[in-house]
């Protein structure tokens, strides 16, 4: 990846792939989990820890292959399970369908369940070998195929399902006599077997089992990623009016009918009620929307915000960390964090609420029906009372009873015939300055 971000940490759709693997587990019914991480690798085992707090993050010190990955977690191997499922940390794609049906093999009797896709690009898979009765005998690393078995089309993902009794002594008898001297979680094939054993195949589809290794394998698995978002997103009601501009995190929640204009970017932690509209150029992070509210275009709501029902924010207005109750419009050019806007309030093109002065953050509060002027700023902390009305152009730095008036603006001076006077004077300057010249 050539980042200094540990590889499984990258993220697709605003969550870690790893998290990814580790939900699509959780939701197959996994309930115990451990992530084999190599050394130093601290952030990831946090990472994980955040994800699953009751996750083991095992260290595999020496890279000596995928069975010895695996058996670095032997202390929670040999811990009693129903069944064992291996996953990889940079495969983000798969479901959760794909793993119940893994599971549902073991369940039916096999002791290991491998799973494949099929492919007309096998190069650098492990070839999945069946034996005259179509039964799996054996997972051949390209390295170590011949001629024959390369032309096999049905390719190894390297998810594996085992039956939990037995686990630990079936990959301790895996031996490392191949091209890269490694020991080879896929040889438990052939060792599961010869011991009679039942060994299946489950198909998957391929993208499903895309592992990313470069920065060009994780757009393409974003691109996946936010093709199945939108597909749903549509599946369950919501218009995207221009599909493929709109950009998807993988917790957003969006109601029925609500409609999506073009270039919107919903990042982590957004749910967008019933019958809103999101106009367009739009980006939401970590927000709220109650049903029939309306945003943008051009509208930025960071963490904290959050829109009630028929309220709107309009263009160039981001909100950050503050509530825009039931009615309330900020419509231009506006920027409010740290505060309350009541319902029916109307915020003016312009206004600001001061929040920070460098140390800390304060709240503004905005009461219900409120009329904030044009261009003001309010400093805060300051309160505004229902139904007051504050002059445009105004720094407001005091409270504000309800039903008042707060003007804090210099007052206007207006000097006649100054204007003329002064276009005069320096007209008259610059001919002399020229005149000088020649």
């Amino acid at each position: 990846m050539k980042s200094a971000r540990p590889k499984v940490l990258h993220e697709i759709g605003g969550r870690a792939m790893v998290g990814h693997v580790l939900a699509a587990a959780s939701k197959a019914g996994a309930d115990r989990f451990a992530v084999v991480v190599g050394p130093g690798m601290d952030a990831v085992a946090a990472s994980v820890r955040a994800i699953v707090p009751g996750a083991a993050t095992p260290v595999q010190t020496d890279r000596l292959g995928t069975a010895h990955a695996v058996l670095a977690a032997r202390e929670d191997l040999e811990k009693p399970a129903d069944d064992v499922l291996v996953l990889y940390g940079d495969t983000p794609l798969v479901t959760p369908e794909t793993l119940d049906r893994v599971r549902a093999r073991l369940a039916e009797g096999a002791d290991v369940v491998v799973l494949g896709f099929e492919t007309e690009t096998p190069t650098g898979y492990g070839r999945l070998l069946r034996d005259a009765e179509g039964r799996l005998v054996a997972i051949r690393e390209e390295k170590d195929a011949s001629a024959d078995e390369r032309r096999v089309t049905l390719c190894n993902s390297g998810i594996m399902g085992f039956r939990g009794a037995g686990l630990v002594d079936l990959l301790s008898a895996i031996g490392n006599d191949n091209a890269k001297g490694e020991f080879y979680l896929t040889d438990a094939v052939e060792i599961a077997t010869a011991r009679g054993l039942t060994v299946v195949a489950e198909t998957g589809d391929a993208e499903e089992v895309l592992g990313v290794n470069d920065r060009a394998q994780l757009a393409a698995c974003e691109a996946i990623f936010q093709d199945r978002a939108r597909a749903s997103a549509m599946a369950d009601g919501v218009s995207l009016v221009a599909p493929e501009t709109v950009f998807f995190s993988h917790d957003t929640v969006l109601g029925r009918d609500v409609i999506v204009e073009p270039n919107v970017v919903f990042a982590p932690g957004v749910t967008v009620g019933e019958g809103t509209r999101i106009r367009a150029f739009s980006h939401l992070e970590g927000a709220t929307v109650a049903a029939g509210a309306e945003i943008g275009p051009y509208a930025r709501l960071r963490p904290g915000a959050s829109v009630a029902t028929g309220a709107r924010v309009g263009n160039f207005v981001e909100i950050k960390n503050a509530t825009v109750e039931e009615g309330a419009k900020v419509n231009h050019l506006t920027y409010i964090g740290d505060a309350r806007v009541g319902a029916g309030a109307n915020i003016g093109a312009g206004t600001i609420t001061c929040n920070y002065d460098g140390f800390g953050k304060f709240h503004t509060d905005i009461g219900a029906n409120a009329f904030i002027g044009s261009n003001s700023a309010l400093v805060a902390p300051v309160s505004i009372g229902d139904g007051a009305f504050v002059g445009s152009g105004s720094v407001i730095t005091d409270e504000v009873p309800a039903d008042a008036l707060a003007v804090g603006r210099g007052r206007q001076a207006v000097k006649p015939g100054w204007a003329a006077d002064f276009r005069a004077r320096r007209s008259a300057e610059k001919a002399a300055k020229a005149k000088k010249r020649d």
